[in-house]
C-alpha cells in the first residue's frame, strides 16, 4: 500500500480517485528529481483548499460561537488557519511522514517544517473536497479541529504577536510597527532572516528565522516582551 491509500485508510476517508491524494503528498522538490514518478505537485491542490479550509472553519466557528462579533470571529479563524495552526493539523494526521520529497529537503528536516506542513495540509484539504465533496472534507476537518473550533478562550490570546503589537502601539502613540529586513543569510534552499521591528524612530525588537513571516512574529514577541517590562 502506498503512502496516499495508507494515509486515506488511516484517516477513514473513502476516496474514490486516489491520484488526488497521492497528488497533495507530492511536493516540488520531489517531482524536480523524479519527473516521471508524478505528474505534477501539489500546488494547484494547495491553492483550492486554502479556500475549502477557509470556509469550512468559518461556517464552523460561526455555528458555534454565536455570541461572537465578526471581529471575534475572524481571530479564532486566524488561530486555526495560521501557518502555526494547520502545521498543527497536520502534524496530527502523520501528513509529514506520507510527503514525498527531494533528497534534499527530506534531509533539511523539511517534514517537521510548518510551512511546508500546512501547505501540504491545504493541498490534502483540496484532493478531498475535488474527490468526494464539501460535505465530505467537512466532515473531516471540523472533526479533526474539534479541540480549536470549540475554544472558548480569550480573543486577545489567539491573536499573533504582528496583531497584539500593532493595537498595542495603535492605541498607544497612534503609530503602526515598521518590519526592516536587516539580513538574509545561508543558501537558497536554507535562507535566515534577520528583522527589526521599529515604532517612529525607536527599535523594540529583532528576530530571525527562515522566513520573512517567522523573523516578523519573532520581532513582535520581542517587542512585546520588552513593552511588558516597561512602567505603564
Amino acid at each position: 500500500m502506498g503512502p496516499a491509500a495508507a494515509l486515506a485508510e488511516r484517516l477513514g476517508l473513502a476516496v474514490r480517485d486516489i491520484g488526488l491524494v497521492e497528488q497533495a503528498l507530492v511536493h516540488s522538490s520531489f517531482l524536480h528529481e523524479h519527473p516521471d514518478e508524478a505528474s505534477a505537485h501539489n500546488e494547484r491542490l494547495e491553492y483550492l483548499g486554502d479556500a475549502v479550509v477557509n470556509l469550512v472553519v468559518s461556517e464552523a466557528l460561526f455555528r458555534r460561537h454565536p455570541g461572537d462579533d465578526e471581529g471575534s470571529l475572524s481571530a479564532r479563524r486566524a488561530a486555526i488557519v495560521s501557518t502555526t495552526g494547520l502545521a498543527r493539523l497536520a502534524t496530527r494526521i502523520g501528513l509529514g511522514e506520507a510527503l514525498l520529497l527531494g533528497t534534499g529537503e527530506a534531509r533539511r528536516g523539511a517534514r517537521l517544517r510548518a510551512t511546508l506542513l500546512a501547505s501540504s495540509f491545504e493541498a490534502l484539504a483540496g484532493a478531498i473536497y475535488l474527490d468526494i465533496g464539501y460535505d465530505a472534507v467537512r466532515s473531516w476537518l471540523t472533526e479533526l479541529a474539534e479541540p480549536e473550533l470549540e475554544n472558548d478562550a480569550p480573543i486577545l490570546s489567539l491573536k499573533s504577536p504582528k496583531s497584539r503589537l500593532q493595537e498595542h502601539t495603535q492605541r498607544a502613540s497612534g503609530l503602526r510597527p515598521h518590519y526592516e529586513l536587516l539580513e538574509v543569510t545561508g543558501p537558497d534552499h536554507e535562507r535566515r532572516f534577520r528583522i527589526q521591528v521599529t515604532v517612529g524612530d525607536r527599535v523594540l525588537g529583532v528576530g530571525e528565522g527562515s522566513s520573512r513571516r517567522v523573523a516578523e512574529t519573532e520581532a513582535a514577541a520581542r517587542a512585546l516582551d520588552a513593552l511588558r517590562g516597561e512602567p505603564a
